[in-house]
């Protein structure tokens, strides 16, 4: 897999490298799946390299994929790693920073802990979270707002309480930052140049907001929580509150 992606990241950038051993009717070997970022780079690296001894002594065989099962009705949006590592090819550690502008604890807003009369003892941890990503070489500020939610098994234990508090964090300020990442397009030219575009036909609510009125959402919103798309969760490097961060991942279009 190493030897695979130095010689196929030579094309641009890759979202992932997979190496498998052949099945046992298809003798010895192996094959694999590389997925790039741009449809051009893998053209163009599936010219470059099919038919060539790239690491090894007999030519490999390269050809671009074409069945797409499963994905041909939806389109998936990149976690935030993977956003901040398109965006650090294509725009420079420098050339755009992250800020939390609040990151709010709503456990139990809802209600939510009672059912039938009776408290229950499984308690529910929630945070919403409201990030703005800035490209100030292009005029560009994109928000994203997102639910972070998890279930606490032991109420009274504080330990596992603090746990998933900050889990959660993490997870909100990671799908706001994807969700920011969602309205900003790159068009990569044939010469490498990059244009930047604000995606207004993906605008929510939340983006004609002020700040101050984002950071008392809760207060002076009823907020429907089945509105954000909850997804599994993602390692994530730290985001200081109301910090700006050269950073490191944007969504294919």
């Amino acid at each position: 897999q190493h030897s695979l992606f130095s010689a196929f990241s030579k094309f641009g950038p890759l979202y992932s490298v997979r190496a498998h051993r052949n099945a046992a009717v298809a003798g010895p070997g192996y094959y694999a799946v590389i997925k790039f970022y741009s449809a051009g780079d893998a053209s163009r690296a599936q010219r470059a390299c099919n038919g060539q001894r790239l690491f090894q002594n007999s030519p490999l065989k390269v050809c671009v994929c074409t069945k797409q099962k499963g994905f041909q009705q939806q389109v998936l949006a990149l976690n935030s790693n993977k956003c901040q590592e398109l965006a650090n090819h294509y725009l420079g550690f420098n050339g755009w920073s992250s800020r939390i502008i609040t990151l709010q604890n709503v456990s139990g807003f809802d209600g939510e802990n009672e059912e039938e009369g009776e408290t229950l003892q499984k308690r529910s941890v929630k945070y919403l979270c409201a990030v703005e990503v800035t490209l100030p070489n292009h005029g560009v500020r994109s928000r994203g707002v997102a639910l972070g939610e998890a279930d606490i098994e032991n109420s009274d234990d504080p330990l596992e309480f603090v746990t998933a508090s900050r889990r959660v964090q993490k997870f909100a300020v990671g799908k706001a930052l994807s969700s920011a990442f969602q309205k900003i397009l790159l068009v990569v030219l044939e010469n490498g140049k990059v244009a930047v575009e604000y995606n207004s036909t993906q605008e929510e609510v939340t983006d004609s907001l002020t700040e101050e009125e984002l950071k008392g959402l809760v207060q002076v919103s009823e907020l429907s929580l089945q509105q954000f798309d909850l997804e599994e969760e993602e390692v994530l490097s730290d985001l200081s509150f109301d910090d700006e961060l050269p950073s490191r991942e944007m969504p294919s279009n």
